[in-house]
């Protein structure tokens, strides 16, 4: 394979992860909670050899997510919280603990909270948050949850030294994947009942990017189709000498 067409395939392999990734942004846009992910770009050696100039093609090193704060927007839902500051809810999932930003809760019939799939929401004991459905309840700055005045549960709050390190799952959901990311009680972070985190994505920024990285795929397209077509040429003039 020629430089030109394998660099053109390089660069249309790391534009379709680019679109999968900016599409899943924009369909999330209105999703509490939600983080955006982006991309980060490199260059690997595709024929490492000491005699001849390897081509750099280009393609995605990793993606990552952007933790930055979303902005808080009032909703007059008592059941709907959200963070200000550096923090996780924690939920129980199928397989363990998940963290998220969605505070966007329901209350059972029996007084359990649970997200919009179902799973517990964890309190600062690690068990089931769990309240009186017949009664009002309050939530505090710091999580506290009252009813006629007395606590009767504190939603718990962690942080990571190292967000960057926590897996997406089910979109507005994180994992810790290593042993060695263990939480912490969250720091400076501050909860406001009766509102939701927006998504910290900007669709007019995101839209534009994604209409570029389009015609960025349209122009390695064309690319290949020039390569395919000098190939098919030399192959033509070698056929013809003979």
């Amino acid at each position: 394979m020629d430089t030109l067409t394998a660099s053109a395939a390089s660069g249309i392999r790391a534009r379709i992860e680019s679109l999968q990734m900016l599409a899943n942004n924009l369909a999330n846009q209105a999703t509490a909670g939600f983080k955006a992910d982006r991309e980060a770009y490199n260059l690997y050696s595709a024929y490492p050899t000491s005699w001849a100039a390897a081509p750099a093609l280009p393609v995605i090193e990793r993606q990552w997510t952007d933790f930055s704060q979303g902005t808080l927007a009032d909703t007059g839902n008592p059941t709907d919280v959200a963070i200000s500051g550096p923090g996780f809810f924690v939920v129980q999932g199928p397989a363990g603990p998940l963290y998220t930003r969605n505070g966007n809760f329901r209350v059972g019939a029996g007084g359990e909270w649970r997200t919009e799939e179902g799973f517990p929401v964890l309190d600062a004991g690690g068990q089931p948050v769990r309240v009186d459905p017949s009664r009002p309840f309050e939530v505090s700055r710091t999580g506290e949850i009252l009813q006629e005045g007395i606590v009767v549960a504190r939603l718990k709050l962690v942080a990571f030294d190292r967000p960057e390190a926590l897996r997406k799952r089910r979109g507005v959901y994180f994992e810790a994947v290593s042993a060695g990311q263990k939480p912490k009680p969250a720091r400076g972070a501050e909860v406001h009942q009766g509102k939701l985190e927006g998504a910290n994505l900007n669709p007019a920024e995101a839209a534009v990017r994604l209409v570029t990285v389009m015609r960025q795929f349209e122009m390695l397209q064309r690319a290949l189709r020039i390569g395919s077509e000098m190939d098919r040429r030399a192959v033509d003039e070698v056929a013809r000498l003979r």
